[in-house]
């Protein structure tokens, strides 16, 4: 008896609840469609602004950039930079595609230009805007934003970010990056992280091309030390 008692009792519950779920939904009918009616629009907001805006943007910002990219090939930074007139130029690219992935990218570019034509301030600055999730190109970045405060006697920055850089591991792009941070370490007087940083691209990156006069760095850091 007892059983079935609690068992009306949990139906009782259970049919309450639903009723008072009906009364909330009924209550605020207008309000959860007024909800649908926005979630709706905002999926197929964003959809038709993908689809229909940003991919064709992206498009035309490929072709405009072909001719900026083509500059910076052959080392015509200038060019490549400001454009010549008739093609755009990377701050050109950023600035009327900067919501694209081109128009980011270009960032990088701009960045790099900055650096060979020996405006470091302006160079770090595009280089530290660039955002990327592909690893080389990033850590590329970090390693050009090292050298251009290597460039301006910023040794401790320049070492920050060396250290970056060289923290991905990669064949060709860490033991770069180790190298500069090693002779960085030397000049500062630091032979024990200078050893290290030498040993690590003795031992890790045996086949890259810093590993083929490494010996001889560390011999000297041995020496000196």
């Amino acid at each position: 008896m007892a059983k079935n008692q609690q068992h009306e009792d949990s139906f009782e519950n259970v049919e309450s609840a639903l009723t008072k779920t009906e009364q909330f939904i009924e209550d605020n009918q207008k309000l959860i469609s007024f909800a649908a009616i926005a979630l709706i629009i905002i999926v197929g907001g964003y959809w038709a602004f993908k689809k229909l805006y940003m991919q064709p943007l992206q498009k035309e910002a490929q072709e405009k950039v072909f001719q900026a990219q083509q500059y910076f090939q052959t080392d015509s930074f200038n060019l490549a930079l400001n454009g010549d007139g008739m093609n755009l130029g990377f701050l050109d690219v950023i600035d009327q595609y900067g919501a694209t992935d081109v128009g980011e990218l270009a960032e990088y570019y701009a960045g790099v230009c900055y650096l060979n034509l020996e405006n470091y301030e302006e160079a770090i600055d595009y280089l530290k805007d660039f955002s990327t999730e592909e690893p080389v190109l990033n850590a590329t970045a970090q390693g050009a934003t090292g050298d251009a405060y290597l460039e301006m006697g910023d040794t401790e920055e320049a070492i920050a970010w060396y250290k970056k850089a060289s923290s991905l591991d990669n064949e060709l792009v860490a033991p770069l990056y180790l190298f500069k941070l090693g002779l960085l370490y030397e000049e500062a007087g630091q032979n024990e992280n200078a050893l290290e940083t030498y040993t690590k691209i003795k031992e890790e990156y045996e086949n890259s091309f810093e590993a083929r006069q490494i010996d001889k760095y560390i011999t000297r850091v041995k020496i000196s030390g």
